[in-house]
């Protein structure tokens, strides 16, 4: 998945964000902000809807969204249903600013082992990205890619980590299947607000790529019981990624 404004010049925009991480990034839910994800659907009947940025800066180019807009619904128990709808950026370095209409994902989660006091959550959270973005302005891949992922999740009181490793079906010249290998850990601070961090791998998905490490911190702040902030940043270990970031507003929706 992958916002930017020609007004604004990027290290100063950096440099904003990193001051608006370090004041708020002081609750608990897995996926976004984060790019690994967890095994746990959204409850029978009940929605998540999320208005969401995320940039990714590398050597050469900056990309992302401007927004995204992602909707989950639990259609039956232990399972949910997921589509993202993206409005996509990409900025070559030297070049002009591409924007528009990205590749639609959508999915469906499946959790078919529940948690108990010695075995974790597992499920399967197959993803299908459908090629609606221009891949020669960079807003699209140009090809249907597949994801399929198995993810596990432990609850220990105050703590809870999750994770997994998933499988890219990445079709086209020059284009790479290539994998995702994450784990995250967050502590839910107080009633109202969590702190995590993530440490993922992913392969090359190109013939010329290599492979990227890389790292997040994240938090999640409760502004009423259907209102939440979902903020996240981090970079590469050994990776092209300069720094990447993920700034939300999600809306819990449901039967009480």
């Amino acid at each position: 998945m992958q916002y930017y404004h020609n007004s604004l010049n990027y290290l100063q925009m950096k440099k904003i964000l990193a001051i608006f991480f370090i004041l708020l990034a002081n609750n608990s839910f897995a996926g976004p902000p984060y790019d690994t994800d967890d095994p746990e659907p959204v409850s029978f009947q009940h929605w998540e809807v999320y208005f969401s940025s995320h940039l990714t800066s590398d050597v050469t180019q900056r990309g992302g969204t401007a927004p995204h807009f992602e909707v989950n619904y639990g259609v039956v128990p232990n399972v949910q249903l997921h589509i993202i709808l993206p409005f996509a950026f990409s900025v070559v370095e030297n070049e002009n600013l591409n924007y528009g209409y990205g590749d639609t994902e959508i999915g469906v989660k499946f959790r078919f082992i529940k948690e108990s006091k010695s075995c974790p959550q597992i499920g399967v959270f197959p993803i299908v990205e459908l090629p609606s973005g221009n891949q020669s302005k960079g807003l699209g891949n140009g090809n249907v890619q597949v994801y399929l992922p198995l993810w596990f999740q432990k609850n220990f009181g105050k703590w809870i980590t999750y994770g997994g490793a998933g499988y890219w079906i990445n079709p086209g010249e020059g284009k790479r299947n290539w994998q995702f290998y994450g784990w995250q850990v967050q502590y839910q601070v107080t009633e109202k607000f969590s702190l995590g961090t993530e440490l993922y791998h992913v392969t090359a998905s190109e013939e010329n790529d290599k492979g990227d490490t890389r790292f997040n911190f994240g938090s999640v702040i409760d502004l009423s019981k259907t209102s939440h902030l979902l903020l996240s940043a981090g970079r590469s270990i050994n990776g092209s990624t300069r720094f990447q970031c993920y700034i939300g507003y999600q809306l819990t929706l449901g039967k009480s």
